[in-house]
């Protein structure tokens, strides 16, 4: 692996962790039980930590978090997706927690250069993994409207899980195997919920997927201006 292409990696990865951390801050103070305030913010953590290491691996943290362009970033579309409802961010984190835990589990397992990070990740990522899986069978088996809500949900994000499965340089990953798993698993738990799978392809040339080519939603640049607004506005400071 070349430095360059460590430096892509660690750029998607880290950005990754970055933005999902950011959109799960948003839930302070509108969580809809005092428990979610605190699991959701625990995730939210775990994924700062994540991209602290990540983004430090590739340059100064704070320049790549709160001075690059829109275009500059790399994370999957998924992860910037609004809040929306309770239930939209449980599909969301459903979709990519399932997908990192299985990702660093090949990265720890493949004794490359993100092993390390990868070994003490995956255990953090399990805990999302299984909160949002519980939060999907509560919901999807739950009351007609959560279940109506976490159908939304599901369908509404599914367009953007393709993107997940795409080549990262750098990343010594068998990403059908990844996808696979994936499949498998987040189809397992949707069947327990009284749920499906969304119909229509997850890729192809109506789905989203250019995050990794720094291509973002239009509410993507919204967020960015808010989480990088204070650093911007006070250049150089020193807290």
């Amino acid at each position: 692996m070349t430095a360059t292409t460590a430096t892509t990696a660690a750029l998607a990865l880290g950005d990754d962790a970055l933005v999902l951390s950011h959109r799960l801050g948003e839930w302070a103070g509108h969580a809809p039980v005092l428990e979610e305030e605190v699991a959701l913010a625990n995730i939210a953590l775990d994924l700062l930590g994540q991209a602290r290491v990540l983004l430090s691996s590739a340059g100064d943290e704070d320049d790549l978090a709160y001075l690059r362009e829109e275009r500059a970033f790399t994370n999957l579309q998924l992860v910037e997706q609004p809040n929306g409802d309770f239930a939209h961010t449980i599909a969301r984190q459903l979709y990519f927690s399932t997908y990192q835990h299985l990702l660093y589990g090949q990265l720890a397992a493949g004794g490359g250069e993100f092993a390390g990070l990868a070994a003490k990740a995956v255990k953090e990522v399990a805990y999302h993994r299984d909160h949002a899986e519980q939060w999907t069978l509560r919901l999807g088996d739950g009351t007609e409207v959560s279940h109506a809500r976490m159908r939304a949900g599901c369908d509404a994000l599914w367009r953007f899980t393709g993107e997940m499965f795409e080549p990262v340089a750098g990343l010594d990953v068998d990403t059908e195997a990844l996808r696979s798993q994936w499949h498998a698993s987040v189809g397992a738990v949707l069947r327990r919920a009284t749920l499906t799978l969304p119909e229509g392809p997850a890729s192809g040339g109506w789905a989203a997927g250019a995050g990794r080519q720094g291509l973002h939603t239009e509410s993507f640049g919204r967020m960015l201006a808010e989480m990088q607004h204070l650093h911007r506005s006070h250049p150089g400071a020193s807290w």
